[in-house]
């Protein structure tokens, strides 16, 4: 069965869509890790004290009813120096929502995270053309990926997560991993291992401007 996800962006489909963002060009050892639909308790937490332990930055892109509920984690992803992003307050798929609702959405949670980077990622990675240059035009990069950990898929192995991430990533790479309930154990597994591998060959792990 044929996944319906790419782990690796094809470079068509970033020149394409060259008004997101999908990596940096860079020569640097850099990474940037991105974590999506958090915060969650225990999970967000637990992803932040590995993080500190590598001196790792990354992103959160957050749900803003998450948000709401946990507060106290979301302020500590502050404290500790990472970036966040808006993922909209009810992870709104953008093809199945019409314009109004989910720009709505949109500001819905952007009303919870002070987002001063003005970074957004859509839920799934899907998003309309007019929802895009609507959120574009509030001042708002919208940030993808070039390497899907595919964390959240119940049907592969933590091995193969560990092992789409290890393969496709290259210098200023933006790695989409979970922060979730659904994807905990494939990222208790790999995240670890990411970070202890890629240090060791001498990149760092920054959050997106």
């Amino acid at each position: 069965m044929i996944k319906p996800y790419l782990t690796k962006t094809p470079p068509i489909i970033q020149k394409i869509y060259k008004n997101y963002r999908w990596c940096f060009a860079t020569d640097k050892k850099e990474i940037y890790l991105t974590f999506d639909d958090g915060p969650t308790p225990k999970i967000t937490e637990w992803t932040l004290d590995i993080l500190e332990r590598y001196n790792a930055k990354a992103t959160f892109f957050c749900i803003g009813k998450n948000v709401v509920a946990h507060p106290e984690i979301y302020q500590r992803i502050l404290k500790e120096g990472h970036q966040v992003g808006n993922h909209t307050h009810n992870h709104k798929n953008g093809l199945k929502t019409d314009l109004k609702t989910y720009i709505a959405n949109f500001l819905k949670a952007e009303k919870q995270l002070n987002n001063k980077a003005k970074l957004f990622r859509p839920p799934y990675g899907k998003i309309k053309r007019k929802q895009a240059l609507k959120i574009k035009s509030l001042g708002y990069k919208i940030i993808m990926w070039d390497v899907l950990s595919a964390d959240f898929d119940t049907t592969i192995t933590k091995e193969k997560c560990l092992e789409n991430v290890l393969q496709n990533t290259t210098k200023g790479s933006i790695i989409v991993f979970h922060d979730s309930v659904k994807a905990f154990k494939k990222l208790e597994y790999t995240l670890p291992k990411v970070l202890d591998y890629y240090s060791k060959k001498g990149y760092c792990f920054k959050a997106i401007p």
